[in-house]
């Protein structure tokens, strides 16, 4: 007797097999592989009494089954869908696999991404196209029947899903070998070499279509001339430089930036499809007496100020730090520490205490490596100083704390809770 899952809808699916069936859940499943006559209800019958079943106990319908000409185990393979993604595959969307080939695949949905692996099961899952449940199966006749069925195929294992974190950090990675730097100068032509399009990028990225597009908007990245760019970071500057100085020229308040006047007085400057992308990026754009407005995100330029400071400095005494980027800012801004979370790292235990650049983009993206790597930097961390650098590892329902637990050792110093690695670190 073989437990076969029956079909859900119009798809071949199967469940785990992993569950515990009463006899009356059980098809009668009779199986006849290599007997080139189907079996007869009184053959069925002895069957039963062999394996001590009672008939009254089991579905009326029997299913007899045969295998194919041609059967393979490698023909097919099964994978595991939750409701959400049947439910995509039935409003006919597609999953999408991928992955360099040293890369471990992954499967992608429009929206989220999933780790493939391969998990086994005792039982031989079989493939018949037709199978039907019991509730299914009508039998006006109230005596047990012959179903002739034929099996497509055969496995015993199933692709599981498990929802994990896009793989985003190659995004950044291909787009930085081509960042835009402006429009070419007279004379020179610009460098038309690795440039992508979406396609291109979904055929690398590890990621859903719209976790992709999420991340573009994330690094501040832009279309120009149908090719995915990120903008140099000096170029970048430069743009920003331009509208805070105009903000200032024209006594603006930075939450009220006219589009129209700023494209017309740096048009001269820069393109104006730039200017407006930095307003995007930077700001927050809105609509009053039919005009359109950018309110600037105060966060947002003061963390891009510090990131230009400290990018030139191995570490800046904070102190000083303090004055010089306050200096910065549009006239009206504050600067805050907390605006520089997993950009920057403070050093309080020096004397006198300084600031240093450590963006957690440029981390490791497996877990065990980011909590290697941070470890490598200091032998022991605050809770306050590491969470801004492991918050992005965290899954559905899972903490920092949690990762902690896992990953690190804590122990008390001077009354404060900190944390080192579990495993001797290599440095």
């Amino acid at each position: 007797y073989f437990v076969v899952a029956p079909p859900r809808n119009t798809r071949i699916s199967f469940s785990r097999q992993r569950e515990s069936f009463s006899t009356v859940q059980l098809v009668q499943i009779v199986c006849c592989f290599n007997k080139p006559n189907m079996r007869t209800v009184e053959e069925v019958r002895a069957t039963l009494q062999i394996a001590k079943l009672k008939e009254e106990d089991l579905q009326e319908t029997i299913h007899c089954l045969s295998f194919g000409e041609g059967v393979s185990s490698t023909d097919y393979c099964l994978m595991e869908l939750d409701d959400t993604l049947c439910k995509h595959i039935e409003a006919g969307e597609s999953l999408v696999i991928r992955g360099d080939k040293d890369e471990r695949a992954v499967l992608c949905s429009g929206d989220k991404t999933y780790d493939l692996k391969i998990a086994d099961t005792s039982n031989l899952l079989l493939f018949v196209p037709g199978c039907r449940t019991p509730d299914q199966l009508t039998n006006s006749q109230g005596t047990s029947h012959l179903v002739h069925t034929q099996i497509w195929g055969f496995c015993n294992s199933y692709w599981e899903l498990r929802k994990q974190r896009p793989k985003l950090k190659k995004l950044k990675k291909l787009l930085m070998e081509n960042p835009y730097e402006g429009p070419a100068l007279a004379g020179q032509e610009e460098n038309t070499e690795n440039r992508y399009t979406m396609l291109d990028l979904l055929e690398r990225i590890q990621a859903s279509e719209e976790e992709i597009q999420t991340h573009l908007q994330t690094i501040h990245a832009c279309q120009i001339e149908g090719y995915w760019r990120v903008l140099d970071f000096d170029y970048e500057m430069k743009l920003l430089g331009h509208v805070a100085q105009l903000v200032d020229s024209e006594s603006w308040s930075f939450n009220k930036v006219p589009l129209e006047t700023s494209l017309e007085e740096l048009g001269p400057l820069e393109p104006k499809e730039m200017i407006e992308h930095c307003l995007n990026c930077y700001g927050k754009r809105f609509t009053e007496n039919g005009q359109v407005f950018y309110a600037l995100d105060e966060d947002k330029v003061c963390r891009a100020t510090a990131l230009l400071l400290l990018q030139n400095a191995v570490k800046f005494n904070l102190r000083e730090f303090q004055e010089v980027w306050q200096q910065s800012v549009p006239e009206g801004m504050v600067t805050r520490l907390d605006q520089l979370k997993n950009l920057a790292l403070v050093d309080r235990s020096s004397h006198p205490q300084t600031i240093s650049l450590l963006r957690v983009e440029d981390l490791p993206e497996d877990t065990l490596e980011r909590f290697n790597h941070l470890f490598t930097l200091r032998e022991k961390w605050t809770e306050e100083d590491i969470t801004p650098y492991i918050q992005d590892l965290c899954g559905e329902k899972q903490t920092t704390g949690a990762l902690l637990t896992k990953f690190a050792r804590s122990s008390m110093q001077n009354g404060i809770k900190v944390f080192n690695s579990r495993r001797p670190v290599a440095t």
